[in-house]
């Protein structure tokens, strides 16, 4: 990835975990402030839910894990992009990103994944080793 500005984040997949995301990013816009706030929306969205899918799957690990999985975040800012790069250790996810599409209005959950491809432009996945990987780029307009 490369950047003017990035900002990386190594943390347990729990619920307070997301606030530490939330305040990279602000950290992120703190430094690189050109990107609109159009962008800025999509980009944290994305991001959000896609840190978020890491965390709910990892609790629902059986059995419990004594030491939390881990999840790492390196989101940079470039003349042309915002990027983000995940990585987690937990169990690899087997997900077709072209079916992908959001679930009825009745559905209690599954929006996260479709809410993060709408979002940007760019989203991948990849198992990389013993990790999960995603990549999210949302070109700055």
């Amino acid at each position: 990835m490369s950047s003017d500005a990035s900002y990386r984040l190594d943390a347990p997949a729990r619920d307070g975990s997301v606030d530490l995301v939330h305040e990279l990013i602000d950290r992120l816009w703190t430094h690189e402030p050109a990107p609109s706030a159009e962008d800025r929306i999509r980009f944290e969205m994305a991001v959000i839910e896609i840190v978020g899918n890491i965390i709910e799957h990892a609790a629902r690990i059986d059995p419990p894990a004594v030491d939390p999985r881990r999840f790492e975040l390196a989101i940079a800012c470039t003349d042309g992009a915002i990027e983000a790069d995940v990585s987690d250790d937990g169990k690899p996810v087997e997900i077709d990103l072209v079916s992908v599409t959001m679930p009825g209005e009745d559905a209690e959950s599954g929006r996260g994944l479709a809410l993060a491809q709408a979002a940007v432009d760019e989203l991948s996945y990849d198992r990389v080793g013993p990790r999960n990987h995603w990549r999210l780029v949302c070109h700055r307009s």
